[in-house]
Order: C-alpha cells, then sequence, then structure tokens
C-alpha cells in the first residue's frame, strides 16, 4: 500500500532540516525530498528473494545460491516501481506548491510526506490518483515488453513488474483511506457536498469496510474458488486489514477533532503584559493586573 500523507511542517524553508524518523536509512533524494527505507522493507526483500527464488531457479537452472540474489533484484526493481509511484504523488504535491519533506519505502509499499493539506478538492484529487495511475501506466508497459523480451530472468522480471505494478494500481484505487482510493473518495464527496469533514469521514468508513472485506477474504477465497485457505493466507489478510482499519481510524478520528477545534485567532489570545519591579509584593502585583485587565510578569 502506498501513497501521499499530509503533515504538520516540520521546519521552514529556512530552518534545520527534518529530522529522519528512527529506524530509516537514507538513500537519496527525489525534487528535494528525502527518500527514505524503513528496516522492514529489508525484512519484506528477503521473503520476496526466498518466494521467487525457485522461480528463478526454474527459469535458469543451475543457479544455485545465485537464484536468491536473483529473487532480491526482483524486489529492488519491483520497489523502484513503488518509489515512481510515490515520486508521482510528490511531484504533484509540488506542483501545487505543497513541500515534500519525505518518501519512504516501508514493508507494505511507500508514503510520501506532504506537509500540508489539500486546500480544494481538485487537489487533493490529482495528489491522489497520480499515484495509482502511475503505477498502472508502469504496469502495462512492462505488459507490453512481454513480447519482446527474451524468455529467461528477463522476461520473468518483466512479467512479476507487470503484474505487480498492475495489482498495486488496482488496490490502491479501492475507495478507502488510507489507500490513494479513498482520497479520491474524499475529494469527490468534498466537491460534492462542500464539506472537507463529511468527505473525510466517508472516505474513512470506506477504508473500514475494505479492512473487513480483507479479513475475511481467506474464507472467501474457500467459498467462490473450493481452494483451501492456508496460514500465509490468514497473516497477510491480518497484516493488510489491520493496516487499513488502523489507517481509516486514524483519519476519522482526525477528522473529529479538526471538526471540534475552534478558528483560533492570535490576537484574540494575545494578552497585555504589566512590567513590576523585583521588589513588588506579588498580592500588588496581582491586583495592578486585574485592575488593568493584564497579565502579570515579573
Amino acid at each position: 500500500m502506498s501513497g501521499p500523507q499530509a503533515s504538520p511542517p516540520a521546519s521552514s524553508p529556512a530552518g534545520p532540516p527534518t529530522p529522519r524518523a528512527p529506524g530509516t536509512v537514507k538513500i537519496g533524494t527525489i525534487a528535494g525530498s528525502d527518500v527514505l527505507v524503513t528496516s522492514s522493507w529489508f525484512l519484506v526483500a528477503g521473503l520476496i528473494a526466498i518466494v521467487m527464488a525457485p522461480h528463478a531457479e526454474a527459469v535458469h537452472p543451475g543457479l544455485g545460491p545465485w537464484k536468491y540474489v536473483a529473487g532480491f533484484a526482483f524486489a529492488v526493481v519491483l520497489y523502484l516501481s513503488v518509489l515512481l509511484h510515490e515520486a508521482s504523488h510528490a511531484y504533484m504535491a509540488r506542483h501545487y506548491g505543497f513541500p515534500v519533506s519525505t518518501i519512504t519505502l516501508h514493508f507494505l509499499g511507500g508514503v510520501t510526506a506532504i506537509e500540508a493539506e489539500a486546500k480544494k478538492p481538485r487537489q487533493e484529487f490529482w495528489i491522489a490518483v497520480v499515484g495509482p495511475l502511475t503505477s498502472i501506466a508502469v504496469g502495462l508497459v512492462a505488459l507490453g515488453l512481454r513480447s519482446v523480451v527474451p524468455d529467461g530472468l528477463l522476461l520473468m522480471v518483466v512479467e512479476g513488474l507487470a503484474f505487480g505494478n498492475l495489482f498495486i494500481g488496482a488496490l490502491n484505487l479501492v475507495p478507502g483511506l488510507p489507500l490513494d482510493g479513498g482520497r479520491v473518495l474524499k475529494s469527490a464527496v468534498w466537491q460534492l457536498t462542500g464539506s472537507l469533514h463529511r468527505g473525510t469521514v466517508v472516505a474513512a468508513w470506506g477504508g473500514r469496510v475494505t479492512a473487513v472485506a480483507v479479513l475475511l477474504w481467506p474464507l472467501a477465497q474457500q467459498a467462490i474458488w473450493g481452494t483451501e485457505p492456508d496460514v500465509f493466507d490468514f497473516v497477510l489478510a491480518f497484516i493488510i486489514g489491520f493496516f487499513l482499519w488502523n489507517g481509516a481510524t486514524a483519519s476519522l478520528q482526525a477528522a473529529k477533532i479538526r471538526r471540534r477545534l475552534p478558528v483560533l485567532v492570535a490576537r484574540n489570545l494575545a494578552r497585555r503584559t504589566l512590567q513590576a519591579p523585583e521588589d513588588l509584593p506579588l498580592a500588588e502585583a496581582v491586583r495592578r493586573a486585574r485592575a488593568s485587565t493584564a497579565e502579570p510578569s515579573a
């Protein structure tokens, strides 16, 4: 899963750089945004290498231990396409004038930290939808290359990129937060109702429904196709469902808090101060402050 994530500004352009999150490694920059990799990425890359190793051996017999290297190389290439997905979010956000601090690749995909909220539904829509469209475009290009790439490891990588990116693009268009499709739904409801809060709530509940559907998927596949789900199916469904439910719930809570907060104006919160000498008794300072409707200060 991947997508943009709005967050409060961490620093001004002239201030210190945004501190790197713990457990991450910086691997470069894209358009001024740090590209980070979490420690969990190395775990999933290793798992992908193990899963793909038998396929590499079948395509190119006699690889021996190098089949795991081939599997790991595929994981790197696949996540480079995820990075392209996230970079498209970042470029679109910058197009609208929003700063982007980091792009982080993690266990379930990636996230782009946009340090501002969209001000218009149109901005929310394009920042969100450009990611899945990029993944689908990469998948279609890779699909087209299948006919010209010779059999072997390269064809295995191209086919993996094709179906992997088409899956990522389609999954991220599911209309529920925190997926990109949830932000698309949020922008649509916002545009129709004029209410950002209502758009967020509808999209968050879409995310919760999606999470429940994912959790029930192993049982559904048995009912639909008659295939017996294994432990891996249940574990994967739990991880993805848990991620979706938590992300949707966080968006729902943030929307409720944002709605309850009054519009604060700094001028209304400001208070005049009363200068008092050090030897002035506290009671007298308080009396003078009350008399002048000012806050006492020494």
